[in-house]
C-alpha cells in the first residue's frame, strides 16, 4: 500500500543526484574562463566566501538533530578537505592544463571508483544491475580513451600554451579530483545519517573557506580586481552558488535514500555535462566515438535507476 511513497521518494532522490552531478560537470567546464581570470587558490577562496555569505542560516542545528560527536566532526572536516577543498584545487588546476572533453574522459571513472570504495568501506553489496552500470561507465571510458584527441576552439597564444604545455599533468590532477570525489560520495553517505543536507553543505563550505583563507588573502593583496570584467564576476557568483550550495544540497538529499554505490553511477553525468558544455559553450569538438561513449554512459544510469520487481 505504502510502497508508492518510498518509490516516489526514490525517484526524487534520483532526480537530485542527477541534477547535482550535471551542475558539477557544467561548472567544471565553465571554470576554464574563471581560472584564466583568477589565480586558482584565490578563485577557490572567493568561491567559498561568496557561498558563506549566502547560507549562514544553514549552520543552525535543527531541534531534531543530535549534537555532533567527535567522529562526526572529523567526517565533516574530511568531507570538506577531500571532497570540497582538494577537489576544487585539483580540478581547477587540472582543467587549466587540459580540455573539458579530456577531463570528461577521466571523470567517467568516478562510478567504478565509488562502487569499489563503498564496497570496501561501507560494506555495500553491488548488485548485478549496478555492476552492469559500472561496466557501461568503464566501456565509455575505453571508447573515449581510444577516440581521437578533441580539437580545441581558437584561443589566445597564452591560453593555448597553458592548455597544451603539460596535458599529462592536467590529466593527473583531474584523476586526483576523481579520487577526491570518490571520498566525497562515501563520506557523504556516512554523514547523511547524522546531519541534515543543508547543515552538511554549510559546514563543509565553511571549512573550505578557512582552509583556503591563507592562500586567498595572500593572493588577493597582489591581485588587480578592477581588471576583472562584470561578466566574469557574474560567472564567479553563479559558480560559487552552484559549487558550494546547490550541488552539495542536492547530492546529500539524494544520498539519504540511495546506496552510495548506486548513487556513484550518477557521477557519470559529471563528465557528460562537462564535455557537452565544452562543446556547446567553449567551442571544443566532439567526435563520433565520444558521442557513442556518452550514450553508453547514459545507458549505465538507466540500468542503475530502473525499478526492480516488487516482491
Amino acid at each position: 500500500m505504502n510502497s508508492a511513497a518510498p518509490a516516489s521518494g526514490r525517484l526524487v532522490a534520483y532526480g537530485c543526484l542527477a541534477l547535482s552531478m550535471s551542475l558539477v560537470g557544467g561548472y567544471v567546464a565553465l571554470s576554464k574562463p574563471l581560472v584564466a581570470a583568477f589565480p586558482v587558490l584565490l578563485l577557490a577562496w572567493l568561491r567559498f566566501g561568496i557561498a558563506a555569505l549566502a547560507m549562514p542560516h544553514w549552520l543552525r542545528r535543527s531541534p531534531d538533530e543530535p549534537p555532533m560527536t567527535t567522529r562526526t566532526r572529523w567526517l565533516v572536516f574530511l568531507e570538506s578537505f577531500l571532497g570540497n577543498f582538494l577537489f576544487s584545487i585539483c580540478m581547477l588546476f587540472g582543467v587549466s592544463l587540459t580540455s573539458a572533453v579530456s577531463a570528461g574522459v577521466i571523470m567517467a571513472s568516478i562510478p567504478a571508483c565509488v562502487a569499489v570504495a563503498s564496497w570496501l568501506f561501507l560494506r555495500e553489496r553491488i548488485t548485478v544491475r549496478i555492476g552492469l552500470a559500472i561496466a557501461c561507465a568503464a566501456l565509455g571510458i575505453g571508447l573515449l580513451a581510444l577516440s581521437p584527441a578533441a580539437s580545441h576552439a581558437p584561443a589566445s597564444s597564452a591560453d593555448s600554451s597553458a592548455s597544451t604545455s603539460m596535458p599529462w599533468l592536467g590529466n593527473l590532477l583531474v584523476f586526483c579530483a576523481v579520487l577526491c570525489e570518490t571520498a566525497y560520495a562515501v563520506i557523504g553517505k556516512s554523514l547523511t545519517g547524522r546531519l541534515g543536507p543543508k547543515r552538511i553543505a554549510s559546514l563543509i563550505n565553511l571549512w573550505g573557506f578557512m582552509l583556503s583563507m591563507p592562500f586567498g588573502i595572500w593572493l588577493a593583496l597582489q591581485f588587480d580586481f578592477a581588471a576583472v570584467r562584470f561578466g566574469t564576476w557574474a560567472l564567479l557568483v553563479a559558480y560559487a552558488l552552484a559549487a558550494s550550495i546547490w550541488t552539495v544540497w542536492l547530492w546529500m538529499t539524494g544520498l539519504r535514500n540511495v546506496p552510495a554505490a548506486q548513487a556513484g553511477v550518477f557521477t557519470v553525468l559529471l563528465p557528460v555535462s562537462a564535455a557537452l558544455v565544452g562543446v556547446l559553450v567553449l567551442g571544443e569538438s566532439l567526435s563520433s566515438p565520444q558521442l557513442v561513449a556518452f550514450v553508453v554512459a547514459l545507458i549505465g544510469v538507466v540500468l542503475a535507476t530502473w525499478p526492480g520487481r516488487r516482491t
